[in-house]
């Protein structure tokens, strides 16, 4: 069965399942010990410290390792923020951060401090320009991913860190989906990186600070990790982990297997949008992961799409509200302002097989057309049928408010209580029900509907008039224009 979600958790990685089986003999006494067994762990430790510090292009005194990538970015930032107590409490960090920036920034926020978001484009990456404006006097620390975890945008690092440098604020860099494909590139002040990414096992994750970046340890401290990470180190999983991460470094096949995985994603980016009807893909088509692509689909419920795919041999991950218990949409595509349904992210683990491609694209449009065919959405001409507008005068206005210049003849389609993606289905049949310059009005309690409706209109040549609050949810009018 093809795993195509690497981006979440890579399969381990052959030299990790060797070393992990190894070091399991050796590597369970404590370091901290004098004796052979601890002296034997200790030179364990030291090994794998080495050959991560060397893989990351750091001092191996700068690196500590982390029980997981979030508490790496957890402990960066706390440590990172306290010491700058006080320079200043600002925070400064992308709208596309991964959760546990995005929830260390929370608990910064809630103790007193101040965050800011920097903006993104539409392919979801910072403008450098962005973040010089933004940075102050009282700014304490900026984070910004190396690459995006959902779309695979990767971030003008190299960039952002001469602008940090030159302001005196240290750059936190996370570094969790780009690590495996080389080192991070620009003088940043922190890293941090995660195993499980790159084909370690799971429960290892790194934090580098570099020498001369203020850093102040939070929480109970003991004499282990610098101080930085206490508790006993999983020496053989640590052990795996660095030693799989120096293998992916060790020779050209990295490169070689970058560059393949990169036509291969190429190949999807390009003939998703010909055999699907009504796709968008997202992210930057030139500045990205080598193995990550992400596209949305219009009229597809995102939980039902990955169901199918699984049930046709395909393991792929989304970010769609339709697949989370928030029932709310990716924060990452909200900040991107692209269509969130039905959404798809496909991350191709290393030795990828060209033909499960294949088959993933002749099976993906065979799935797409089900999933739509149970919602309702007819198999052609969705939206596009040219019908008259004979009914539109005799609909319900769009809802003026008191004074407000009228509106041309309009409709009100009421989808309260339905969810991704009934309500832009119901604004797509409804279009052509008005005349052009008419309205729609689309009244829905689902949060995706402020997201996917906007989207919708830039996909469709529609003109996405606003939202105005309503009884329940919110009402979204559109206006056709074509």
């Amino acid at each position: 069965m093809p795993y195509f979600d690497a981006a979440s958790a890579a399969p381990l990685h052959p030299v990790a399942r060797e070393a992990l089986l190894a070091s399991l003999d050796e590597g369970w006494a404590d370091p901290a010990r004098l004796y052979r067994e601890g002296r034997r762990g200790r030179l364990l430790l030291d090994a794998a410290r080495e050959a991560a510090a060397e893989a990351v292009g750091c001092r191996p005194d700068e690196l500590v390792f982390t029980p997981s990538g979030t508490q790496a970015v957890h402990s960066g930032v706390s440590g990172a923020l306290a010491a700058r107590r006080r320079v200043g409490r600002r925070l400064l960090h992308s709208a596309v951060e991964h959760s546990s920036v995005l929830h260390a920034a929370e608990v910064h926020e809630a103790a007193g401090g101040s965050r800011a978001e920097l903006a993104v484009d539409r392919t979801g990456r910072v403008a450098a320009g962005d973040v010089a404006a933004a940075l102050g006097p009282d700014t304490a620390l900026v984070c910004l991913q190396s690459a995006n975890h959902e779309v695979g945008t990767e971030q003008p690092v190299e960039e952002v860190a001469a602008l940090c440098r030159e302001a005196g604020v240290p750059l936190l860099v996370d570094a969790a989906q780009s690590l495996p494909w080389g080192p991070v590139p620009g003088g940043w002040s922190l890293l941090t990186a995660s195993a499980h990414k790159w084909g370690g096992p799971p429960g290892v994750g790194l934090l580098a600070v570099r020498k001369g970046t203020r850093f102040a340890a939070q929480g109970p401290r003991d004499e282990r990790e610098s101080g930085r990470s206490p508790g006993f180190e999983n020496i053989p999983a640590v052990v795996a982990a660095a030693a799989s991460l120096r293998a992916l470094r060790a020779g050209p096949e990295t490169a070689d297997e970058a560059a393949r995985l990169r036509r291969l994603v190429d190949r999807i980016r390009t003939r998703v949008p010909e055999l699907v009807p009504d796709v968008e893909v997202v992210g930057d088509p030139v500045h990205r992961l080598p193995h990550l692509v992400t596209f949305s689909c219009l009229y597809v419920d995102g939980e039902a799409l990955l169901h199918e795919l699984d049930r046709a041999g395909f393991s792929v991950s989304s970010g769609s509200s339709c697949t989370s218990s928030t029932l709310t949409p990716s924060h990452v595509l909200r900040a991107m302002g692209v269509l969130s349904e039905g959404n798809v992210r496909v991350s191709l683990p290393y030795g990828t097989d060209e033909a499960d491609v294949e088959r993933f694209l002749d099976v993906l449009p065979q799935v797409v057309r089900a999933v739509r065919e149970r919602l309702g959405v007819p198999a052609a001409g969705r939206e596009t049928a040219a019908t008259t507008a004979g009914g539109a005068a005799e609909a319900a206005p769009a809802g003026e408010e008191p004074g407000e210049p009228a509106e041309p003849a309009g409709l009100v389609v009421d989808s309260l209580g339905k969810r991704c993606p009934l309500p832009v289905i119901e604004l797509a049949k409804a279009i052509h029900e008005v005349p052009v310059g008419g309205t729609v009005t689309v009244l829905s309690d689902d949060e995706a509907a402020r997201q996917d409706i906007p989207a919708w209109c830039t996909m469709r040549d529609q003109e996405y008039v606003g939202e105005r609050p309503a009884e329940r949810g919110a009402a979204y009018v559109v206006r056709r224009r074509a």
